[in-house]
């Protein structure tokens, strides 16, 4: 795989306390220091117009004034800097990178995943929330469709970050270029995220929801990629797959219940590349949560091994009742 980072996205400092840390970033670093074949870019910064293609430009501006004053609380969860200016229109270049890198047509040992932060799928059109400010996956997919030249008339963003990212549903939620499909635990903030919300009159089912029970591990969602994204992609038939990638699902990480393994991470990027390859889509990962840091970095890592050859674990047990249940209610919504 290829890697994007920029150093800026250190300076994003949100204070000793905070779970969102410069340390996340070192973490996964560490961890890359230690397999072969990893390579860094730095990408670029993020232009005024593609932030502004996807973000009300009051509250672009509003943002960088914030920042320009020294920064503070932006709300209870979302901390600035002088520094995060720059950092956040780095981590959405980043994203744009990695979908730039996809879209030339890197081979499978040279996907493309972005590793910038502040994170961006809880930013809405006009507000910051969840430690975001720009919806980096969601710049990097308009952006895509909106330059000329691209080949791109359709991209999914995935989201398999334990949290619904309200801000990319919000972004697209009436426009039906872009799906979106979340994987989330069920009752986590930010509180959206129900099956029933599939998207507006003139982009019906293109917003898929799955809010699975807190325990969801491997099994769960492996069902998940194979009855509910895999159809779904046979109707949309996406030209670009953005994986927002949150690993805070995991088993060990602190802020959630959720029980995917190491190796579960490694199934999950196998059948998003076959799905991807099934459409002939461009595939570019771009970093979310992840707040355990051994492993945030371990899964990085297995993500980076199946690209280099590793041949996943297949989760081998039975679905809950419980999830189940939802994926079912996720099928009578899709018609799937």
């Amino acid at each position: 795989m290829k890697f994007g980072y920029r150093e800026i996205c250190l300076e994003h400092d949100t204070g000793p306390r905070h779970p969102e840390t410069a340390d996340r970033i070192r973490a996964i670093r560490q961890g890359m220091a230690r397999r072969h074949g990893v390579e860094y870019r730095e990408g670029f910064l993020a232009d005024r117009d593609a932030i502004e293609a996807v973000h009300d430009d009051e509250y672009v501006a509003d943002v960088e004034a914030f920042c320009d004053d020294g920064g503070g609380t932006w709300d209870a969860d979302t901390v600035a800097v002088e520094e995060t200016w720059e950092a956040a229109l780095a981590s959405a270049g980043l994203a744009c990178w990695a979908v730039d890198e996809a879209l030339d047509g890197a081979d499978g040992r040279a996907t493309p995943f972005s590793i910038g932060r502040p994170p961006g799928h809880h930013a809405e059109f006009d507000e910051a929330m969840g430690f975001c400010f720009f919806n980096n996956a969601a710049v990097a997919a308009q952006r895509a469709i909106d330059r000329d030249g691209t080949g791109v008339d359709r991209a999914i963003i995935f989201d398999w970050d334990v949290h619904h990212g309200n801000g990319t549903q919000n972004i697209f939620y009436d426009q039906d270029d872009v799906f979106y499909a979340s994987a989330h635990e069920q009752g986590l903030f930010p509180g959206t995220g129900d099956v029933d919300e599939t998207g507006g009159p003139d982009a019906e089912q293109t917003i898929l929801n799955a809010p699975l029970p807190g325990g969801s591990g491997d099994e769960e969602y492996a069902a998940f990629l194979d009855d509910l994204l895999a159809p779904a992609m046979e109707r949309f038939d996406p030209d670009l797959f953005i994986v927002s990638a949150g690993f805070d699902a995991h088993r060990h990480d602190p802020i959630s219940r959720m029980r995917v393994s190491t190796e579960g991470y490694g199934y999950m990027t196998d059948r998003v590349r076959s799905i991807a390859d099934a459409h002939d889509a461009a595939l570019a990962f771009v970093l979310e949560g992840g707040y355990g840091l051994d492993a945030l970095s371990e899964s990085v890592g297995m993500v980076h091994e199946v690209f280099d050859g590793r041949e996943p674990v297949v989760p081998e047990g039975d679905v809950s009742a419980k999830a189940e249940g939802v994926i079912e209610d996720v099928r009578d919504a899709h018609d799937l």
